[in-house]
């Protein structure tokens, strides 16, 4: 697409499309018709969802139905397919340790919005939960392979698994515990959680005794099951989603977005450096640092009492701006990274 001798139009409309994230991401990507077919799907589907919703067709189970399908079977075929293509080495560290230290930054900067803004004690734990755990699963990793190429999502896996759901189980159980009321998480509580996470299970199945090339009839089998993560991730999504703007927590949604969504991934960014990190590696690390509140962070926080309103709002329109900012980062990461 981009040889020689192409003649003075290509070339100029080569330099116009670079203006705009994705239109140069659909240009430079190695699978250009894969990011835009994903976009299209993932627009498709949290639209239809939405759509559901509203006119109450569905259960008011089947998002909860459709999240437990994908945490099941969807994200532990994923896992089976990526994890063994992984090379060790450092930078696998690299990336498992930056969900925990921008954890750590969450904290400073949230305490420090509190203090500033006086954010309620319950403002600060939502800020707290939906800052520090991103969707690194649900949307990361259709994201990441929407965005980045198939290639990139062993290491979406190392973030996701090593990171963001061990900081769930522990600092995302403490932040409860703190300030829901509950009594203080035991190692014990602590080990019970991890090991009743599916994708965990296929993580060390992943690590042992899955090969990187498995039967034909195996690979596929996987590989349809991992295809249905992104539709029916965003069809719950799509189900779920509240956009009702809490006029009273105005603030603390601006902030939580602003951190979420544009602090962090920058602070990921000279991180990955430090780490040594570079290439998809580099983009992998800071797109996963890049991504929406999970969503069991708000529902847990929901569960808790815990400024409601604010926790759905910073999902739901997380998710939706995160559309564009997404596509942004791995702009800049693909042109700087």
């Amino acid at each position: 697409m981009r040889g020689a001798g192409r003649g003075a139009a290509q070339d100029t409309g080569a330099r116009h499309c670079d203006q705009f994230p994705l239109a140069s991401l659909l240009r430079h990507g190695e699978n250009p018709r894969m990011a835009f077919d994903a976009f299209a799907l993932i627009l498709t589907m949290l639209g239809l969802g939405m759509l559901f919703a509203r006119l109450q067709v569905l259960p008011d189970s089947a998002a909860e139905v459709l999240n437990r399908i994908v945490l099941y079977v969807c994200l532990p075929a994923a896992v089976l397919i990526y994890v063994p293509r992984l090379r060790m080495d450092a930078s696998l560290l690299g990336i498992a340790v930056t969900p925990w230290l921008l954890g750590a930054a969450t904290i400073a900067l949230v305490a420090l919005a509190s203090r500033w803004l006086g954010f309620r004690r319950d403002e600060h734990a939502v800020l707290l939960l939906c800052v520090a755990l991103c969707n690194s699963s649900f949307v990361g990793y259709p994201m990441v392979q929407a965005l980045l190429g198939e290639q990139a999502l062993p290491y979406a896996v190392v973030y996701d698994q090593f990171g963001t759901f061990v900081l769930l189980s522990t600092f995302g159980l403490y932040v409860l515990a703190r300030y829901g009321g509950d009594a203080p998480p035991t190692l014990r509580t602590v080990l019970l959680r991890m090991l009743r996470f599916p994708p965990l299970w296929a993580l060390l199945l992943g690590l042992t005794v899955m090969p990187a090339e498995p039967p034909a009839w195996i690979a596929g089998g996987l590989q349809r099951l991992a295809d249905a993560l992104l539709p029916l991730v965003m069809l719950a999504v799509g189900l779920t989603i509240r956009l009702r703007l809490p006029r009273d927590e105005v603030k603390p949604l601006a902030v939580g977005l602003a951190l979420r969504l544009l602090v962090l991934p920058a602070l990921a960014w000279p991180l990955s450096l430090a780490f040594g990190l570079r290439g998809e590696v580099l983009q992998a690390n800071v797109l996963e640092s890049a991504m929406p509140s999970m969503i069991t962070a708000a529902a847990l926080a929901i569960s808790h009492q815990l400024a409601p309103r604010l926790a759905a709002a910073l999902v739901g329109y997380g998710i939706l701006l995160s559309l564009l900012t997404l596509p942004a980062w791995a702009w800049l990461l693909q042109r700087w990274g």
